[in-house]
């Protein structure tokens, strides 16, 4: 039985009119009931089943809302009035207006509406969305039947259903009717009332108080809810109300993305050595390729369009075919859309999901291999690179590689159905198109080698900006801002050079594989028509759906080769990373414990190296024993290996050969390194380390490591933050912290590298008796040290130089040998009376308080803040600006002149195709032509359709002749010329963006640069470099690559938008009639998605600083977390961040999917309506697919920007001399008075670099004057062991032991014509040999400059023509040392005889 028949038993109408529009002077009754009730009844019951999954929580109390209230209830009524409706059908004689089967039908269909939008209504209600007005598509769904029920009483007006006689069965009808209108206003009035007062619902009493946010998640859903998103609704409805305002208000991971999770999934097929990308594919590689049979549905879906619009159009032109195939056509061709668009759809999220899921799991085992890394290890720059921006490069192979295959697909198919429209003649468009693919290979294959160069140069800068960041003090003192930052510039100069590259063959590629689709439309066209063929609208517009169905596959196919070779380029960084030889204790240290029990430590022809090919300075060890509870010292000259050999025992060096045995292994060691290793945490949690707090232990180790007095001037006690490294914490300060996290272990063996170098006599003999040899004197101790007065209680001294043990004996043999040292304390053995005495206070107090002032509960790490509400019009302008303006207007420019061309293209094309059918149907158009004019105004068929052509020629047209030839060339000529000029604008255009986005990549790196590197000192005390580097980065790469690819988006379709715009209002102008109400809908969209997408990507950038902040905290301290058995608790947190930066990247790939579902159903919509309104029009003659079906494909896709906010940070002042000093000269900052300062760190400043660079970063010296200084720093052997001058220093000057790194910025001083210079504790981790030498060198070069000299060992000060005694901040006494030292009750002098107690013969006599 055919549609017609069907339609007419159902309606009782004819055959020939199954479904008559108009009746009389309205509406046809069957068209108003199947079109304008059932349709919309059925869109209001799917919409209504979607969100019946919404998630709800019992645990909230409902809020007072009556609109609510009202809502459901006139929803429950509406589902009533129907059935009643239809009671009076039966009754005679025949209520009408149509026949029973109809009413039924319509009748049944609006009740099941109804009843599930109130139960929808009803699950809203007591889900989040209780605090809005709910989803607006669902409300505006709701509205949809209402012009049915306007309709239907317009019929019973003109009927005179009110007129007598009255009849009950037509009356109760009319009855019914105007209730459900009041019905359905009372609902309009209930969404328009005010939503009350805007609080958090409050919790039950008896309730919890955890997780009192409402959990939003898809776990547990429905299928309906998971394919539109209801789900989602709860966090969209935050987003709107301004309340995503922490990583914890974004929806919960489902389970298969917990990194827990992830983490179990990869494990189990990983093992050391593996290639990452069987691991990834074991883990998740089949459900992802499973994906790819839902591509493949999809794709095969999307081509129903074109062959139905063939199908359309065809019977649109010939008008021979019954009206049932045309409904058949347009309804086909609205549900492909729809269908291709759910599947695309769920496609894409489940396609994002598994890389969220490869994400994890490559995060996660990038920082397994972090904790897990040998001796040799890369630069923080380069690993902070791997974290962010190869990692993500590296999953932008998921979504290519179900594009490569495809995407050819795709291109096979669509060349196969061009075939079956135009026959051979799209053989020449094939072979223009297999040309190109060599010419993408050649530059495919620039874009790989560029792209690896760029990546080089980013890790040089990203680790030059680590190193700059670390020592950002020295760089202020010197006023090396300018010469640094030069260096940075230059590699950033030459990344972009490489980015240049890459940005214009992308440009070259965009525009040879976007031109080629209007290139093989002209040949395909000029092919056919000389071919002898004549052009028909069927197959004009069939094979240009065909054509720009090309566009996908052709203008995604260099993107996806390039993401291909982008991750294989990374996959090859990170692999090389994670081959990097592990930290294996089993291989290292012996199998057997030491030979005798007694012994803890014990080392046999053992040969160590800070390279696997022992190219650096090797230590050997022929043989050491170390008894238990014996306390060991090291000694030796400067860069002798002392430091080397802890760190042979702690296992951090290579062990070429020999054995290493250590007597309880397991347990780990107390290690103190020489450059103390602070977190950026409260003091108490950088002491306990995660170990629970032992009140009675905490205290002991805070009186034994001298910290007591220090907490009591603290803001907060121990629960005050110091800055990242310990920045805000004095040398003196850190040392002890990091020693007091060794005691606090509780360890049985102690490694201590010189923690006694930054403390004074006063606080080393404290140290030494209360801690060394108090607390820990029950424990093995190995104390490296240049103070060798403190070494005459060892037990043990071991003699160190050139990397080998020359001896080792007692005290009384070794320590004469470096040094004539005398005895360090008192002969019986007591602890000083001036360590007892509570009158001296240690001076070092003054020095070590904060430097960055802190509010009252001790906070100093300022969260990072993050922008509210819509992006703030200065970023756009920001960015504009980095373009620059006369570039921005040019790129505008080329965009409309592109759009406009390829507007002109297809209507040429439309014109020329409506003159060959006007010339071939002369003699029906001219019977048209004379058909009744135009209804008049505001007639009731004029507000639905015009019978007449709403638009006329703006100039006239040639007529085409059937047949002429001279017409074909014509046109041809100027459809080419078209094409040919829009070629040229697209080639315009995408230089034009390619240079504009160069110039702000550069603009904006530039600003960022200076903008740091200007800050004050004080916004680095409280900012992690974490943070900071997120900014040169993450930020700073999608500034290159991600913001310039979605802007071109953006563009692209915008300006394709306005062209669509432009051709629906000259080609079908009622169909402008829809674009308010899809306006209003869109708006409320995009509004939706923008106030949540604008804050999941600031949260996502947000929690991806600490991943940053804790995986460079951790390169740093891996000997410590490894010697205290710390690795694992430090995974966890890596897994906690990573959830919480997860969690946000979720949330953002689901906002995004349930943007395009919502506009993928939009277009569909629309192009509904261009298929119904077509079949209208062509009912009422007045078909002409020339201008109806010209383009009904496209629909628009918004981009978002993304912007890059700057930071600024208050400069409260510092606590110390030098640093207050250096401040008052830098708020003049006169170029010539930075040249008469100079200063020597307490911590040595150097950066990778040669040593010149190094030395004289401006380049301002010969070589003969660097020579000169290294000699008299005693520098000058080692340095040409190292290859001279340009011999490479490594990143922080790694190649340089700690003392040989002082004596290098102590020649960098000595270079400077300075008339000031400031020495802080610039020698403390030089012997005491060296140091004598040093000050006599300061003493000579400096003969006629003031020196202020900062140093624990007071024979250095001794000299000097005055001293100034701090306390508590305060200036005490300033007087000459001889005049000091006679005043017996001085501060000086009390400091002088604890000192002389330590050692008297320091202080260089009287």
């Amino acid at each position: 039985m055919s549609v017609e028949r069907v339609l007419a038993q159902l309606c009782g109408t004819s055959t020939a009119r199954p479904l008559p529009l108009w009746e009389g002077n309205t509406t046809g009754h069957c068209f108003t009931q199947l079109v304008l009730s059932v349709l919309p009844h059925t869109l209001l019951a799917v919409l209504s089943a979607c969100h019946l999954g919404t998630p709800r929580n019992p645990n909230y109390n409902l809020p007072c809302n009556p609109g609510w209230y009202l809502r459901i209830a006139t929803s429950f009524l509406l589902s009533i009035f129907p059935l009643f409706d239809l009671l009076p059908v039966a009754l005679p004689p025949g209520a009408g207006p149509g026949p029973i089967g109809l009413e039924v039908l319509a009748g049944c269909v609006a009740a099941m509406a109804w009843l599930s939008h109130s139960l929808a209504l009803w699950t809203l209600a007591h889900s989040p969305h209780g605090l809005t007005r709910g989803p607006l598509t669902l409300a505006l769904a709701a509205f949809l039947p209402a012009p049915a029920l306007v309709l239907t009483l317009l019929w019973h007006c003109q009927k005179g259903t009110l007129l007598p006689p009255f009849l009950p069965g037509p009356l109760a009808r009319l009855c019914l009717l105007i209730l459900q209108l009041a019905a359905i206003l009372a609902y309009g009035l209930g969404w328009a009332a005010p939503r009350g007062p805007q609080e958090p619902w409050t919790q039950e009493p008896f309730l919890s108080s955890e997780d009192q946010e409402p959990e939003v998640s898809e776990d547990g859903e429905s299928w309906l809810s998971r394919f539109s998103y209801a789900w989602l609704a709860p966090l969209l409805a935050r987003g709107a109300q301004g309340e995503l305002r922490q990583p914890q208000d974004t929806c919960h991971l489902p389970r298969r993305l917990h990194p827990a999770y992830l983490a179990r999934a990869f494990q189990a097929h990983w093992q050391e050595g593996a290639r990452l990308w069987r691991a990834l594919y074991g883990a998740f590689g089949r459900r992802y390729l499973a994906l790819g049979l839902l591509k493949l549905v999809g794709t095969m879906v999307g081509f129903s369009g074109p062959l139905l619009l063939s199908l359309l159009v065809g019977f649109l032109e010939e008008g021979q075919e019954p009206l049932s195939h045309g409904l058949l056509y347009a309804l086909g061709l609205a549900s492909g859309a729809v269908l291709g668009a759910v599947l695309q759809n769920q496609y894409g999220y489940e396609v994002r999901k598994v890389t969220l899921q490869a994400r994890g799991a490559v995060l996660n085992i990038l920082y397994r291999k972090t904790l897990q890394l040998g001796p040799s290890r890369p630069p923080a720059g380069e690993a902070l690179n791997l974290l962010g921006t190869d990692s993500e490069r590296l999953l932008n192979f998921a979504s290519s590689f179900h594009e490569a295959w495809g995407l050819p697909l795709q291109l096979a198919i669509t060349l196969y159905l061009l075939y079956n429209q135009v026959g051979l003649a799209f053989v020449g468009g094939l072979v223009l198109a297999l040309l190109l693919v060599p010419v993408n290979k050649v530059i495919a294959t620039r874009i790989m080698a560029s792209n690896q160069e760029m990546l080089q140069h980013k890790d040089a800068r990203v680790k030059l900006v680590t190193e700059l960041l670390s020592g950002i003090r020295v760089i202020k003192f010197f006023g090396w801002e300018k010469a640094l930052g030069a260096r940075v510039e230059a590699y950033r100069a030459r990344e972009l050079g490489r980015l240049r590259v890459i940005k214009y063959l992308d440009a070259a590629c965009v525009y040879l594989w976007a031109a080629l689709p209007v290139v093989i439309t002209i040949i395909i066209f000029i092919t056919y028509v000389l071919m002898g063929h004549q052009l028909t609208a069927t197959k004009v517009f069939t094979a240009l759906a065909l054509v720009r169905m090309l566009i996908f596959p052709l203008n995604n196919f260099p993107w996806v080769i390039n993401g291909l070779l982008e991750a294989k380029v990374s996959l090859v960084r990170i692999q090389r990373f994670l081959d990097l030889p592990n930290h294996n204790p089993q291989a290292y240290y012996s199998s057997d414990p030491p030979t005798e029990p007694s012994t803890v430590l014990e080392l046999h022809e053992a040969l160590f190296s800070w390279d696997p090919a022992g190219t650096s300075q090797e230590t050997f060890i022929s043989h050491l024993e170390v008894k238990k509870g014996m306390l060991v010292g090291i000694v030796g000259k400067v860069g002798c290996g002392k430091t080397s050999l802890l760190a042979a025992i702690a296992g951090e060096l290579h062990r070429l050969h020999g054995q290493v045995a250590v007597w309880g292994l397991s347990k780990g060691f107390g290690l103190a390194t020489q450059e103390p290793w602070i977190q950026f945490a409260t003091i108490r949690d950088n002491i306990l380390f995660g170990k629970t707090l032992d009140t009675q232990l905490y205290g002991e180790v805070l009186e034994a490591c001298a910290l007591n007095e220090d907490l009591s001037i603290l803001p907060a006690g121990d629960q005050t933050e110091v800055g990242e490294k310990g920045v805000t914490l004095s040398g003196g300060q850190r040392a002890r912290i990091a020693l007091a996290r060794a005691v606090y272990q509780e360890k049985a063996l102690y490694l201590l590298d010189d923690p006694l170098a930054a403390v004074d006599a006063d606080v080393a003999n404290h140290l030494l008796h209360k801690c060394i040899l108090g607390v820990l004197s029950h424990t093995t101790r190995l104390l490296c040290t240049h103070r060798t007065e403190y070494l005459e209680r060892a037990d043990l001294v071991l003699l160190m130089e050139a990397g080998h043990l020359v001896r080792a004996g007692p005290p009384s043999e070794i320590l004469p040998l470096v040094q004539a040292v005398p005895k360090a304390w008192a002969e019986n053995g007591q602890e000083p009376d001036s360590a007892k005495a509570l009158s001296v206070q240690d001076p070092e107090k003054t020095k070590e308080g904060l430097k960055v002032e802190q509010n009252e509960s001790g906070r100093l790490l300022q969260e990072e803040s993050k922008k509210e509400g819509a992006v703030a019009l200065h970023v756009y302008c920001t960015y504009w600006r980095a373009v620059g303006q006369g570039l921005a207007f040019a790129i505008l420019f080329s965009l409309l002149l592109m759009q406009a061309t390829s507007n002109a293209a297809d209507w040429w094309l439309s014109h020329w195709i409506s003159q060959l059918r006007a010339a071939r149907n002369s003699s029906e158009e001219m019977l048209a032509s004379t058909s009744p004019g135009s209804p008049r105004l505001f007639s009731a068929q004029l507000l639905l359709f015009s019978p007449g052509s709403l638009y006329t020629p703006v100039f006239p047209l040639p007529k085409a002749a059937p047949n002429g030839s001279s017409d074909v060339r014509f046109y041809l000529t100027v459809y080419a010329t078209i094409a040919g000029v829009n070629s040229l604008c697209t080639l315009l255009r995408a230089v034009l963006f390619a240079a504009g986005t160069l110039q702000a990549a550069a603009t904006l790196h530039h600003r960022l640069l200076h903008r740091v590197l200007m800050a004050p000192v004080t916004f680095f005390d409280s900012t992690p470099n974490g943070r900071i580097l997120n900014r040169f980065s993450s930020d700073v790469a999608c500034a290159d690559d991600s913001l310039p690819f979605l802007l071109n988006i953006l563009l692209a379709n915008a300006a394709g938008l306005l062209g669509l715009l432009a051709v629906l209002g000259f080609g079908l102008p009622w169909l402008l009639l829809l674009l308010p109400p899809l306006g209003i809908m869109y708006y409320r969209v995009q509004y939706y998605y923008r106030a949540s997408a604008r804050e999941l990507r600031r949260l996502g950038s947000l929690t991806l600083s600490p991943l940053y902040t804790h995986l460079a905290d951790t390169l740093a301290g891996l000997p410590v977390l490894r010697a205290a058995g710390a690795t694992y608790r430090f995974e966890e947190k890596n897994q906690q961040l990573l959830e919480l930066n997860q969690r946000c990247q979720f949330s953002s790939c689901a906002t995004t999917q349930w943007l395009d579902i919502q506009l993928q159903l939009m277009g569909a919509a629309v192009v509904s309506a261009i298929a119904g309104i077509a079949l209208v029009q062509h009912q009422q003659g007045l078909a002409n697919p020339g201008h109806q079906l010209a383009d009904p494909g496209k629909r628009g896709v918004p981009g978002c920007g993304v912007g890059v906010p700057a930071r600024a940070a208050k400069c409260p002042g510092w606590g110390d001399l030098p640093c207050a000093t250096w401040r008052e000269v830098g708020h003049c900052r006169p170029n010539g008075l930075w040249s008469q300062l100079a200063i020597i760190p307490q911590e040595p400043f150097l950066f990778s670099g040669t040593v010149r660079e190094n030395l004289d970063p401006q380049g301002l010296y010969e070589d003969r004057a660097l020579w000169q200084a290294l000699e008299q720093c005693h520098l000058s052997e080692v340095i040409i062991s190292m290859g001279g001058l340009h011999g490479e220093l490594g990143e922080g000057g790694r190649s340089l032991s700690l003392g040989q790194r002082q004596l290098l910025c102590l020649a960098r001083a000595l270079l400077t014509d300075a008339k000031v210079l400031c020495i802080d504790e610039a020698t403390a981790s030089v012997d005491q040999k060296t140091d004598q030498l040093l000050q006599q060198t300061i003493r000579k070069r400096f003969a006629n400059k003031t020196v202020l000299t900062i140093a624990h060992r007071l024979n250095t000060i001794l000299n000097s023509d005055r001293v100034l005694v701090l306390q508590a901040g305060r200036v005490m006494e300033l007087d000459s040392p001889s005049a000091l030292r006679n005043q017996p009750h001085s501060l000086f002098q009390q400091l002088l005889q604890s000192s002389q107690q330590g050692g008297p013969s320091s202080l260089g006599g009287p």
